[in-house]
């Protein structure tokens, strides 16, 4: 991208407020353009495969599809498209798995508005984006000698079964919630309470509490 070009920037995210409060934040910005905002991670699909972005703004919890599977969608058909993943989840928990799908930066919804135009800036001209505070917990987990946690172990549908179940959702939610079947999330829900030797959900929303990985 040229630098005298501005950015321009599609947005997905399925709260409203969310999304008008990301364009209010962006709009001030002369550098970047907004080019569309969608509630649908199949809408985002469709929209970049019309070049509408150059950056794209993606929560990772989308109602139709998850953000990490539309990541890795687009970065399957469209290596070098520049995604910026969005959560309210912990950093250090969500934000390896969207690295590694092909993310070019992670930021909580909880970051400064400066933070996001400096982000968004970032993996427009091709580099990476991590926050300070990410940074550190990396460091720190480098220099620790210890076992990882067991979820770390957990594939992405696994990882995002446990903590919906954690979150106090049936099986048969989560199953319309991501548009599966639900003898697919039970399978899910197996293979993760195996792998994590746990018994019931009981167990496994004690250990997503315990290790932070859902909103109490």
């Amino acid at each position: 991208m040229a630098l005298s070009q501005k950015i321009k920037v599609l947005i997905a995210d399925d709260h409203a407020i969310v999304r008008e409060g990301l364009k209010q934040i962006l709009i001030d910005s002369p550098d970047i353009v907004i080019s569309g905002d969608t509630d649908s991670g199949v809408d985002a699909i469709r929209r970049h495969r019309n070049n509408e972005a150059d950056v794209l703004l993606l929560d990772i919890s989308m109602p139709d599809r998850s953000g990490i599977d539309v990541l890795k969608q687009l970065k399957k058909e469209f290596p070098e498209l520049a995604v910026l993943m969005l959560s309210m989840h912990r950093e250090d928990e969500y934000a390896i798995r969207a690295l590694k799908a092909g993310a070019s930066g992670y930021l909580n919804k909880k970051s400064t508005p400066l933070e996001l135009v400096d982000a968004i800036r970032q993996v427009a001209s091709g580099r990476k984006y991590v926050s300070l505070a990410l940074t550190q917990e990396l460091a720190n987990q480098l220099g620790e000698d210890r076992e990882k946690p067991l979820h770390h172990g957990l594939s992405d549908r696994e990882y995002q079964t446990l903590t919906m179940i954690a979150s106090g959702k049936t099986v048969t939610d989560i199953a319309a919630e991501l548009a599966l079947s639900v003898k697919t999330i039970s399978m899910y829900r197996s293979r993760l309470l195996q792998k994590m030797k746990l018994r019931h959900n009981a167990e496994l929303t004690h250990y997503a509490i315990r290790n932070n990985l859902v909103q109490e």
